[in-house]
């Protein structure tokens, strides 16, 4: 997910540069062009501010590691799912696009889980899940 809002942020701003650069030459700066460049602009940059600050701990593999007592939540409309991992001692909340292959879900079952987070917890990078009383190894995303 961070790959993609990275890469749509990036295509955005060029197509913004580009469409003005294009408005500049042709000398057409009709008010549908312009509002699209600037809305093309703003969303890039929206998405360049959210995921730039964490591109650094990405890419210098700079990771935190979250354990704890957690529970698992499964998401599901349409064609989408995804599961939450409810970190009960910090109430912390991680989104996963995938649904973990468990026997049970939801706030009544317990696991042990780490999950691995970029230094400013912004993006999941993977997980693993515990068996909340012996700490044997459930499932991992890896």
């Amino acid at each position: 997910m961070f790959y993609i809002m990275l890469i749509i942020g990036f295509l955005s701003v060029l197509m913004a540069v580009f469409i003005f650069g294009f408005m500049y030459v042709e000398k057409e700066f009709t008010l549908l062009n312009v509002v699209k460049t600037i809305g093309a602009l703003l969303f890039g940059v929206f998405l360049l501010v959210i995921t730039l600050p964490s591109l650094k701990y990405i890419l210098l593999k700079e990771y935190d590691v979250v354990s704890g007592n957690c529970t698992i939540e499964i998401f599901s409309s349409g064609r989408s799912t995804e599961s939450n991992f409810e970190m009960l001692d910090t109430g912390d909340i991680f989104t996963f696009n995938y649904i973990p292959v468990l026997d049970a879900y939801g706030e009544s079952i317990p696991y042990y889980c780490e999950v691995t987070v970029t230094k400013d917890h912004k993006f999941e990078i993977s997980y693993k899940i515990y068996d909340v009383n012996s700490r044997e190894l459930i499932l991992t995303s890896e």
